[in-house]
Parts: C-alpha cells; structure tokens; sequence
C-alpha cells in the first residue's frame, strides 16, 4: 500500500511515521521549504530557540506528551513568578497574579455566562447541539452585544478571545466559540499555567518535534512541493505539484481549511473545506531578545495585558537556566489586521514604544522578530481557522468524513484540542488508522 501526505506539520508527519510504522509506503509532500507547519522555531542566539509558532502544552496533552518522551525531548516550565502589568485603558500598572484590576464581579458574571454556552455545546459534534442554528448563525461580537453590558467585561472580552482563540470577535460564530474553549479542556484550563494547557513549553521549541519526525522519514518527505491537483482514477490516486506527480492508493489532506480549498480536486469535493466567511486566525508573534530576563530583577513576571495595543499580551519565554530573556508579544484579534498591514519600521516602532510604556526599567533590545501568521501563505493564519456564522452547520457533517481515497487530517479536523498541537496530532492518528488499522 502507498499512502501520499500532504502537509509536513505535525499532523501530517503523525499521519505519515505512524503509517510507515505499519509497513505503509508513504510520500510526503510539504509547501514550504521546512516542515513543521504552524510550529516554527527562530534561533535568536547560538543554540537559543524561541516559538514562532505553537508553543504550548500541559498535563491534558497526552499524545504531545508521548511524543515528546518518544523523540528524546524535555518540556521547560512557563515561568510565572513575579508581578503582572496591565495597561487597560490608563497608565499601566503593576498587580500581583494574572487577574486584571477590573471588576471582579463582572468579569465573573462574563465568564459564568462563557462557561455556560461553553458547557452546552457538544465537543464530538457541535452541529448536533440543541440550539446549534441559532448558535451558529450568531456572530460572537452579536452575543456580546446582547448579553454583557458592564464596560469593563466588554473591554477585556476580545482580549481573553484574542489570547485564546486568536480571534476578533465579529468573525466567529458563538457555536464555534463555544465548541473551541470545550474541546480544548474548558476556559479555566484554556487559561491557566500551572496545571493548564499553558503550563509547559518544548525545550529547544515545539519546531524540534516535525524535524525528528521527518529525520526519520528521511527522502521520503519533499519539501517546495506545493500541491496543485489531487486526481481518484479508479483505485488510485494522482497527486499534482509543480515537479511532478505522484501515485498512491490513497492521499491524507494536512491542511488548513483555507489552504486546502486552493487544491483543485477531481472529482470536486462534494462541499468545501471552507466558506466566505471561515476566517484566518488572526496571530503576529512578536520576540523582544534581551541578554537575560532582566524584568525578573524587577520582580516581574514579563506577563502584561494590554487593550490599547498592538502587543496585547506578553509572556516571558526564556529558556531554562542561564541564557537569552525572551519577551514574547501576542498581536491578536483585530489588532493583527491592523498591525499586519503596516510596514515593518512602523511596526517596529509601535511594538518597541509600548513595550517601553509597559516596562520602563528594561532597556531597548538587543533582538527584535516579527512572525506574520495572518499573510502566511502556507497557513492562512494561525492558531487555527475561525468558523463564521453558518460554518459549523455546513462543515461539521464532512469534517472528518473521507471522500473516496481522500482523507483529513489537521488540527482543524480534531473534536479534541481544536487549535492546538494535540488536536493536529490527534487528527494524523485518526487519519492513520481509518486507511490502515492497527493490529
């Protein structure tokens, strides 16, 4: 049997060793001149990586976790300790742990109401919800409107969606919303450090993962091999790139929703992957290098929220022990948009203004980066696609189901940690065992 990947991020190489675990010829066949997809490491010392991408993980993670252990890595705690800034409408300030000096009981009705549409929603199948049209066909940005009127929730709600979500309010459904924050462990696990889905890091960077998982494919994975056309004749399947073709019994898309309505398939797909209004996720990762994580001899934490942007969050992403302080900046929601747009002096010098608004002990750093996740092409936005009104309702049926030799792979095809790196590798599992089970 011969099996044909496309898409060398985590999903794809999942889908891919675990097939070639069970005697499977595979191919694989990446866009981009690296594999890793929306995982993406930046060496911004000798032997100092920082995530440009997904960088995330805790203790719910099981099948990152295995990886991980199977490949030789080790995970480096988030560290948390010291005090938070907030710039929330005034001069920014200082506040002991991660809650913003708001009021505390609206934010809590907020997230009372959150944890009440979030509960609701069926992870599995989330166009099966009782309510799911309405659901659906309301905009996020709609539901606020109607069901949260304190200011100072409605100021810090598109910044939690932005941090969680990567996403502007108007462009999602409340159904997706919902579905998102359930499937991946619940809000109050979404959010928190320790003992959350943000608890650890990959040391070295989350990029280490594809690249051992392609060192052990070898030749087998090709890389600048953008797919045109994917072709079933008869029991096989064609496979179109610029240098050629490639055949096999059966193909496994590992793509974003976005990315994979720019393949032409024949036969046509019986409906898209997306639709007019299925979004990028809106995400810029900003990386301020200093020679060491010089705002913990402040005692800060290096974490920050903002709402006049457009650094909306920070999070101190140094590696263990002595070596470089990484801040890293979060441009999130719309503010992405608007910052991606801009050339990079004008987005440079808003980026280093605030930070200098937000941490005025520090001096200028010593290494800025910039990763655009909105105008990636081989992603089309990152953390994940967001569903618009209507998506759920009419992707949801098809998610996952194969077309013929056509299968789906991709964290947008998990029910289970949507957006994360345990969904992607969850769903190239799941790919493996529909074309070639186990035992």
């Amino acid at each position: 049997m011969s099996v044909i990947v496309v898409g060398a991020g985590l999903a794809g190489l999942t889908a891919a060793t675990e097939l070639a675990a069970r005697g499977v010829e595979v191919t694989v066949l990446e866009a981009r001149d690296r594999v890793g997809g929306r995982t993406h490491g930046l060496e911004v010392a000798p032997g100092q990586w920082a995530d440009a991408g997904a960088a995330y993980l805790g203790e719910r993670h099981t099948e990152l976790k295995a990886l991980i252990e199977r490949l030789g890595l080790a995970t480096a705690p988030t560290t948390m300790l010291g005090r938070s800034r907030f710039s929330l409408g005034g001069d920014p300030e200082s506040t002991d742990g991660r809650f913003p000096p708001l009021s505390p009981i609206a934010l809590g009705e907020m997230f009372d109401l959150l944890d009440e549409v979030t509960k609701a929603v069926r992870a599995d199948a989330p166009h099966l919800t009782p309510d799911a049209e309405r659901l659906d066909r309301l905009t996020v940005a709609e539901w606020i409107e109607q069901n949260v009127q304190h200011p100072d929730a409605r100021l810090f709600f598109p910044l939690f969606l932005g941090e969680m979500m990567a996403a502007d309010p108007a462009d999602v459904s409340v159904l997706h919303m919902a579905f998102y924050l359930n499937s991946g462990g619940g809000i109050r696990y979404l959010n928190a450090f320790q003992g959350g889905a943000q608890e650890e890091r990959v040391d070295g960077g989350a990029h280490r993962l594809s690249e051992l998982l392609a060192d052990k494919l070898g030749d087998r994975v090709l890389l600048s091999r953008p797919v045109r056309l994917v072709e079933q004749i008869g029991d096989r399947v064609r496979v179109h790139t610029d240098q050629g073709v490639h055949e096999g019994d059966s193909v496994v898309i590992a793509l974003p929703p976005l990315l994979a309505d720019t393949v032409e398939f024949r036969p046509e797909l019986p409906a898209p992957r997306s639709s007019e209004v299925t979004a990028r996720g809106c995400a810029v990762k900003v990386h301020l290098i200093h020679p060491k994580p010089l705002w913990r001899d402040h005692g800060l934490s290096g974490w920050s929220v903002s709402s006049d942007g457009p650094l909306l969050s920070t999070v101190d992403d140094s590696p263990p022990g002595e070596g470089v302080g990484i801040l890293t900046g979060f441009v999130t929601g719309s503010e992405a948009k608007t910052f991606a747009a801009l050339p990079a002096e004008e987005q440079r010098t808003a980026v280093l203004a605030q930070a200098r608004r937000l941490f005025p002990q520090l001096p200028e750093p010593i290494g800025y980066h910039v990763t655009d996740w909105v105008n990636e092409e081989y992603s089309r936005g990152c953390y994940a696609a967001l569903f618009g009104p209507g998506d759920w309702l009419a992707q949801g049926p098809q998610l996952t189901e194969p077309f013929g030799r056509v299968h789906w792979a991709g964290t947008e095809t998990s029910t289970e940690f949507f957006g994360l790196m345990e969904g992607a590798i969850r769903s190239g599992l799941r790919a493996a065992e529909e074309i070639a089970p186990a035992g």
